[in-house]
């Protein structure tokens, strides 16, 4: 049996972690940055461990982990939210490590037009229903099957589909109507 398949194994639970927290991270640094990510991602295994007997050992409990790790974000959505704000205003991503200067240099138009849109995209982004957010950003960034939000988020499939499209409709609304201001 693979060691995932038992969770209350020690060393299925550090099997676990060893072929997930990676995916865990980037999620989570890109909803709060890499500071709070660690934390977030050690938060998550601590409270999985903790519930490791209600896992169900025949299903992939990647979208389990996706799902606590969401909620352990909840906490934190308020500096998420500000950061997006603040990307918006600033075009200045605070959730990212700078670029070095030499680097910076040599792909100044290719940022400033990147950073343009990141702004546009954070303004949708702040402004999107929590739920909406959650399962965009599932999608999106932690590349998550509709299933597997559905699972992770404890929402019915339809209601991930119907979000999932209510969002990207809004996202896209935002960026064509921006982009016909011009």
């Amino acid at each position: 049996m693979d060691p995932e398949g038992n969770l209350l194994i020690a060393d299925g639970f550090t099997a676990l972690y060893d072929r997930h927290a990676q995916a865990l991270y980037r999620y989570c640094a890109r909803r709060v940055g890499p500071d709070l990510a660690e934390d977030a991602v050690a938060q998550t295994f601590l409270i999985a461990y903790e519930k490791r007997h209600t896992a169900d050992p025949g299903v992939d409990p990647l979208p389990w982990l996706f799902g606590i790790a969401t909620n352990v974000l909840f906490r934190h959505r308020r500096d998420e939210v500000r950061g997006y704000r603040a990307l918006a205003r600033t075009g200045a991503d605070p959730l990212l490590v700078q670029m070095s200067a030499e680097s910076h240099a040599a792909r100044a138009d290719e940022r400033v037009d990147a950073g343009q849109r990141a702004r546009r995209i954070a303004r949708v982004l702040a402004k999107l229903p929590a739920r909406q957010r959650d399962v965009l950003l599932l999608f999106a960034v932690a590349d998550l099957s509709y299933a597997e939000i559905a699972e992770a988020l404890h929402l019915p499939l339809g209601t991930v589909q119907s979000a999932l499209h209510r969002a990207r409709a809004k996202l896209r609304k935002s960026l064509n109507e921006e982009e016909a201001g011009r």
